[in-house]
């Protein structure tokens, strides 16, 4: 339930009104890090009220993550308690289903509840690696050691996504500014075209009768303009589920560059989060198991299955490595031959940190470099647009002196 907390400063009056998404007015109080010298009421969003509100709500991202627990962190280096060490995330964080879910585990720490079980009833936020990793930290006591590095390697993570975003700002804008003159040429100068061409009786080539019947669908049937809009609203909207398909993370890793970048990324996080499970002391066969479900791309997926595997029936870590070195791809011998020292030398955690160290300054190296990778990407969707177009526009023209002045008429 979206609840607005509007709080007033009672020494100097002014008020911040503030959403929370939150199942209790409690909750969304706990959510709004309200403080002592403020006072607060609560006013619920329903309905239809409620839906439009939701479609401009700030999603929970990254960098709400790292901000979480490394406040936390520092709270708990300081002996400050649990339950108000969360409350002063709330103020941190600027989603409001996470300031609706600092109330719910404080809610749920109140009641004699661990902090892995108050987060393990929202997956979506703290999935399967960050929750071991917690659950790791209690058990061994060292709950703010773990939670700092959980907000560390979220800090880097969110820099790195900071600067694709950036990137895939401009091509965006150009795809979105395409489907906007096509539309637009399809409601002015299309039909003007289309009755020229018509009173010639002249064959049209396929791409002038492609456009036509796009204008007389527009004309006929406006509201269809919009549906563009829609499938682009809904493809970056489930851009992550549509990235997730096999057959997409294949194509991916074969285009130039691009290919480095989800191939660095998934490797980065991957190797992180299995070095952050060994570091907290989580049992081997378990951290590959969550390190495989965490990858965000199924070849890092099926290696660390595979891993898991190999370790079950007894063999080691670098003899796994070997025999699914395929998966890594260009970087197989050089992952394998670090392996391979960390076992001689018994520095596993230390190597894994190490690998995870390289990708990630590889793929920040690569996402500054996003827009000019994507720039000639860019330019080939745009050169594909306006060749279209010229094509369709002027390709009858240039025929029409056939029609005009047929072969062997004499002058």
């Amino acid at each position: 339930m979206l609840q607005k907390v509007t709080v007033t400063n009672i020494s100097t009056g002014k008020s911040v009104v503030t959403l929370i998404d939150a199942d209790t007015e409690e909750k969304a109080l706990i959510g709004c890090g309200i403080s002592g010298n403020e006072s607060a009421s609560v006013e619920n969003i329903v309905g239809l009220d409620e839906t439009v509100h939701r479609i401009g709500l700030k999603k929970p991202s990254v960098e709400d993550r790292a901000q979480f627990f490394s406040g936390l962190a520092r709270c708990l280096d300081r002996n400050i308690g649990l339950s108000k060490g969360l409350q002063l995330q709330s103020n941190r964080v600027k989603s409001p289903v996470y300031k609706g879910v600092i109330g719910d585990m404080v809610c749920s720490i109140a009641a004699g509840e661990k902090l892995s079980e108050a987060m393990a009833k929202h997956p979506a936020l703290f999935p399967d690696s960050i929750l071991s990793l917690i659950m790791a930290g209690e058990e061994a006591g060292q709950l703010s050691r773990v939670c700092r590095r959980i907000g560390n390697s979220e800090k880097k993570a969110s820099k790195i996504v900071a600067k694709l975003k950036n990137g895939l700002i401009y091509p965006a804008v150009v795809i979105v500014l395409a489907v906007v003159v096509v539309i637009v040429m399809s409601f002015t100068l299309v039909p003007a075209m289309a009755k020229l061409f018509e009173s010639f009786h002249a064959p049209l080539p396929l791409g002038t009768r492609a456009l036509i019947f796009l204008s007389d669908i527009l004309i006929h049937q406006p509201w269809m303009a919009i549906l563009p809009f829609v499938g682009l609203y809904f493809f970056f909207k489930n851009w992550g589920r549509f990235c997730s398909q096999h057959w997409v993370q294949d194509v991916a890793l074969k285009i130039p560059k691009i290919g480095l970048i989800v191939r660095k990324s998934a490797a980065a996080l991957s190797f992180r989060t299995l070095a952050m499970l060994v570091d907290a002391n989580v049992r081997l066969s378990s951290a590959l198991a969550i390190t495989a479900q965490a990858s965000t791309h199924y070849h890092y997926r099926t290696l660390f299955n595979k891993l898991g595997e190999h370790i079950a029936i007894g063999r080691t870590m670098h003899e796994g490595f070997l025999m699914e070195s395929h998966w890594l791809g260009p970087d197989a011998r050089q992952i394998c031959g670090l392996i391979e020292l960390a076992a001689e030398t018994g520095t596993g955690t230390e190597m894994l940190n190490e690998i995870a160290d390289d990708y990630e300054e590889e793929l920040d190296s690569l996402a500054g470099q996003i827009d000019k990778i994507m720039e000639p990407l860019t330019i080939v969707f745009l050169g594909t647009i306006v060749g279209f177009l010229i094509y369709a526009i002027y390709g009858p023209i240039f025929s029409l002196g056939d029609v005009i002045l047929p072969h062997g008429k004499k002058h």
